[in-house]
């Protein structure tokens, strides 16, 4: 899955760490997300969506886009 965390959390000026820390994760489990080594769990998403005040399907795109109707 594609992801946009590390340039947003670039615009921000944050570093893993910090970014981390404001979701209660660990540092490595955001580089595992950044690098798409990790999907995070349906909470996660958002709880990041919220962060950074966007819908999660603008921060992760699975690569289905235009599919709605089923297939």
């Amino acid at each position: 899955m594609n992801n946009q965390l590390k340039v947003l959390r670039a615009m921000r000026n944050w570093s893993q760490a910090e970014l981390a820390d404001r979701l209660d994760v660990s540092r490595q489990a955001v580089n595992a997300i950044e690098t798409g080594k990790y999907d995070p769990s349906l909470p996660l998403a958002f709880k990041l969506a919220r962060l950074f005040a966007m819908p999660i399907e603008e921060i992760f795109d699975d690569g289905h886009e235009g599919h709605d109707d089923g297939r």
